[in-house]
């Protein structure tokens, strides 16, 4: 695992922000349609409050426990949290007062559960649509398919707002396979804008990691999650 310090973080910081920004203008795109949001998983919050330092204003949480207990420590000023990890019903209630945005939704079972906490403290939660683009059995998010209907039913709950679609692609062994996916993410997103359900808007397409954050930033993404990229190597394996 590697460790950084804070100014090669920093130094990380602004090599990515400057690279999404030419990856957009490549892609013929204002650079003000996509924000950079720090993966935070494992990371020192010392590390990720160098970040923000240098102009990151989007955390991204994985796990509801780790985010209860660094969130004190964040300089939170101006600053949003998007839960972006696979959050087990029983852990709502922890997380709906800590962030803006929960991104990882695919299922009603999970988007009654924010409906019921946030109904509780009066909140209204944005949230994006987890689709599993690759339709991989080992991995969590909506299918294809399955995205219409579920829009259906949370489009009538009342504190619940769903603001978009995120994807995690499979493990592709060149770009052209890796465009598809992104490419069909792309067009779902069009193709549900086009309908205009009630309730249901699609302004964020959160979609890009640190290996193809460019690749997607072309395809449309408009927050690319950037973890390894940023803080170095970390101790886990990708899910």
């Amino acid at each position: 695992m590697q460790v950084l310090n804070e100014q090669e973080v920093a130094q990380n910081v602004q090599t990515i922000l400057e690279q999404v920004n030419q990856a957009a203008i490549n892609a013929g795109r204002n650079p003000q349609e996509v924000r950079v949001m720090a993966v935070t998983k494992t990371v020192d919050p010392l590390l990720v409050n160098a970040a923000i330092a240098q102009g990151i204003t989007l955390l991204g949480e994985n796990k509801a426990q780790e985010l209860c207990a660094k969130y004190d420590s964040y300089h939170k000023d101006g600053v949003d949290i998007h839960f972006i990890g696979h959050l087990q019903t029983n852990k709502v209630r922890q997380v709906v007062d800590k962030v803006s945005m929960i991104e990882s939704v695919d299922s009603i079972k999970l988007a009654k559960e924010i409906e019921k906490q946030c109904a509780a403290i009066d909140k209204v939660m944005e949230v994006l649509i987890e689709v599993n683009i690759g339709k991989e059995e080992n991995k969590t998010g909506a299918m294809p398919e399955e995205v219409l209907p579920l829009l259906k039913e949370i489009s009538k709950f009342q504190h619940v707002r769903v603001k978009g679609l995120m994807t995690i692609p499979p493990v592709c062994e060149n770009k052209e396979e890796l465009s598809q996916y992104f490419s069909r993410m792309s067009e779902l997103f069009i193709d549900i804008k086009q309908k205009k359900y009630d309730n249901i808007s699609m302004e964020i397409l959160s979609m890009g990691m640190s290996g193809d954050y460019k690749i997607a930033i072309g395809h449309g993404s408009t927050i690319v999650r950037i973890g390894t990229a940023m803080f170095g190597q970390r101790n886990y394996k990708r899910s």
